[in-house]
């Protein structure tokens, strides 16, 4: 699926972390891609291309990804702040070294995960005040796995939407929000048309997913022609019978 949880703003996205990969192609070919112990490719990378490609190229067999240690210290912090506040500080904050590795703000409220050595995230913490949370792993394991309220909020007249922009963009005014990674990432509850979200995301720069309660045909941000291009011929390269998926990202994304 490619989706990353709240760390993404500082280590980056599943894909960075792809070392290699055994993929079984549309013709019960076994293909070998990368390395095991480091990023070993000449040309195309397929391996990282697995990432967020929802199981339409093959089938994975097996996969080897990079791990690093867990920070020795980690503290949240909650700062009451309203939205357009909590972005400009947030990308404020992204320019000064200090050992942010999550944001999310929701209701008002904007939770801060520092990660480091001890004495970095104690003069850090000084410096951004707010309020320390006392379980906060708890609550970024909540957005995570999207067990946070947020997510499992009843509203079958609405759409949950996943929007992907430039972080200092302004509030999007759509409905209920919860925004990560310094305001790159954005979900919305909403009932507004996807013609009208996806015109308003994609005039600031980004695209939208619709991620929940969403007619299946229209989930995915249209792709520019020569983008659409090139999906078509990655997956007659691998599926040419359309056999893995087929629909599951674009339902004109086939054998051509």
């Amino acid at each position: 699926s490619g989706l990353a949880g709240p760390r993404r703003m500082a280590s980056g996205s599943v894909r960075d972390f792809v070392l290699g990969a055994t993929l079984m192609d549309g013709h019960a070919n076994v293909l070998s891609f990368g390395g095991n112990v480091m990023k070993n490719v000449a040309g195309y990378d397929v391996s990282r291309a697995l990432a967020g490609s929802l199981g339409t190229l093959g089938m994975i067999l097996d996969v080897s990804l990079k791990v690093v240690p867990r920070p020795a210290r980690e503290q949240t912090l909650r700062l009451e702040l309203p939205e357009a506040d909590a972005i400009r500080r947030t990308n404020e904050w992204a320019g000064k070294p200090l050992p942010i590795s999550a944001t999310a703000w929701f209701d008002g409220a904007l939770s801060v995960r520092l990660s480091g050595a001890d004495a970095g995230v104690r003069a850090a913490q000084m410096k951004l005040g707010g309020d320390p949370v006392a379980d906060g792993e708890a609550f970024w394991m909540t957005l995570r796995e999207q067990t946070h309220a947020f997510f499992n909020r009843e509203a079958k007249a609405a759409t949950l939407w996943r929007l992907s922009v430039p972080p200092t963009s302004t509030p999007l005014n759509f409905g209920s929000t919860l925004i990560e990674w310094r305001g790159a990432q954005r979900w919305i509850w909403s009932t507004s048309p996807a013609t009208e979200i996806r015109a308003k995301v994609h005039a600031a720069g980004g695209h939208a997913t619709a991620f929940r309660h969403h007619d299946r045909n229209d989930v995915f941000h249209p792709l520019a022609p020569a983008l659409a291009q090139i999906h078509q011929r990655l997956k007659k390269e691998f599926d040419p019978a359309g056999v893995f998926n087929p629909g599951r990202l674009y339902s004109d994304l086939g054998p051509i």
